[in-house]
């Protein structure tokens, strides 16, 4: 029988959620690095028992760190990432004389085939990948390359926070910068270019230049790796040649603005957002926290509510904090800025708290085990 094995990052502390195949009950293990910040907590596709952590702290900087055997144990990696002998300096450059700042590893993305390769998006807004397990990182400097100098920040920083591998072109990847846009390289990072066609901004001095639009997350299916779905600062957003460029699958949503965006996994229509009042009010419209589900890859859309709270909640659900299983029916997980998880067993037709109290949660992610 197969487990379910949730990855959840808060402000103060990683936690590990297992449960059988019937995602009923729930064994709740952690905190691991408690009082530290994890961004991001992710499972490599190619090891079930490799994950990896982003740590940081205030006093102490930023540290990844990984677990050979699914979380029982942990071992820092790569200080050479971040430190350089001093916490939270950094060793990168954008080709002048003055340094980018380092602040934290916003992301984690682990390799489709191989369990020591893993890419990492940073504030400020860079891609590094390890081919050791961590030990060892090396920037992709020729992202700068792709109008470096126009990107800025967004609200929450000049993040690269995505990272999408896809998994039927070996060298492509695409990423998400806050507020810069989409980025595509289709030679392993030697070149990128821009991928935001279609998306308009306003507030900008151009609503459709080539960069400066503050993407909040995108998806893909595997099995249509050149289909992609973007959850934008402001618009839902869609892509069916591999973000050359993008139009608006909003339809009948109550706010087009919110952070997450997933897919189903067995129904590469089927498409999921939480959305919130507004870029000044984290909240879910009216107190109720509803997610939207489209099974027609946008436009269409149904607020999923059974076992959700529908009066005075005011929490948010945070870019990475959204997840799928790979059973069927399909699971889905989301965790607040409250400090609950939710699942779903029947792909969002009904929720329940699988933990509530927790800190803040900053990212969910999710492993099928057999």
């Amino acid at each position: 029988m197969n487990t379910v094995r949730v990855l959840v990052g808060t402000r103060k502390g990683a936690f590990v959620l297992t449960s059988d195949a019937k995602r009923a009950r729930w064994n709740i293990s952690g905190p691991y690095f408690g009082g530290w910040e994890i961004y991001h907590l992710k499972g490599s596709p190619a090891d079930p028992q490799r994950l990896y952590a982003s740590q940081s702290s205030g006093w102490f900087g930023q540290q990844i760190q990984r677990s050979n055997d699914g979380g029982q144990t942990w071992e820092p990696v790569g200080n050479k990432f971040v430190y350089d002998g001093v916490p939270g300096t950094h060793q990168w450059y954008d080709g002048t004389p003055h340094p980018w700042e380092f602040k934290r590893v916003w992301h984690l993305e682990p390799s489709l085939t191989d369990p020591d390769t893993i890419y990492a998006g940073v504030e400020d807004a860079a891609l590094f990948h390890s081919t050791d397990g961590g030990q060892t990182w090396q920037e992709f400097p020729e992202l700068r390359g792709a109008q470096g100098h126009l990107w800025q920040p967004g609200a929450g920083g000049m993040c690269l926070h995505t990272v999408v591998l896809d998994p039927s072109h070996p060298e492509r990847i695409f990423i998400a910068i806050s507020a810069a846009g989409t980025f595509r390289t289709d030679d392993a990072g030697k070149t990128w270019r821009p991928m935001n066609r279609g998306l308009r901004s306003e507030g900008i001095p151009n609503p459709h230049a080539e960069v400066g639009h503050c993407v909040h997350r995108i998806a893909m299916h595997p099995s249509r790796p050149h289909v992609l779905f973007m959850q934008k600062h402001w618009d839902v957003m869609r892509s069916s040649n591999a973000g050359e460029s993008w139009h608006e699958v909003s339809g009948n949503l109550p706010t087009d603005f919110g952070f997450p965006i997933e897919v189903h996994a067995h129904e590469p229509d089927t498409i999921y957002v939480v959305p919130i009042t507004s870029d000044s009010e984290h909240y879910p419209p009216e107190g109720k926290l509803r997610v939207y589900r489209s099974r027609t890859g946008g436009n269409e859309w149904e607020a999923l509510t059974q076992g959700l709270p529908q009066r005075d909640c005011y929490v948010n659900v945070l870019r990475d904090a959204m997840a799928v299983d790979a059973l069927d029916p399909c699971g889905l997980y989301f965790g607040t800025t409250g400090g609950q998880v939710y699942g779903s067993a029947d792909a969002g037709d009904s929720w329940a708290p699988i933990v509530r109290d927790l800190p803040p949660v900053l990212s969910v992610e999710v492993q099928t085990l057999p």
